[in-house]
């Protein structure tokens, strides 16, 4: 059980890391991704956006509460 709870810790810091907001965000684009191509949709360009848009809203949430 110990080697389990230890594998488990390890992908949770190496998944989510310093910041849950970004891990939420990509894990929600990736379903969104998912559903759109269950529709028949083609949503290659729905990642990149999320991906810079995630980045950005991480530096704008890490520079405001550093001024804080």
């Amino acid at each position: 059980m110990r080697y389990a709870r230890s594998f488990g810790r390890f992908w949770w810091n190496f998944v989510v890391g310093d910041d849950w907001r970004v891990a939420a965000g990509i894990a929600l684009a990736l379903i969104l991704s998912s559903l759109l191509v269950g529709t028949g949709a083609n949503p290659w360009w729905l990642l990149p956006v999320a991906v810079v848009l995630v980045l950005a809203g991480s530096l704008w949430w890490a520079t405001t509460r550093a001024d804080a």
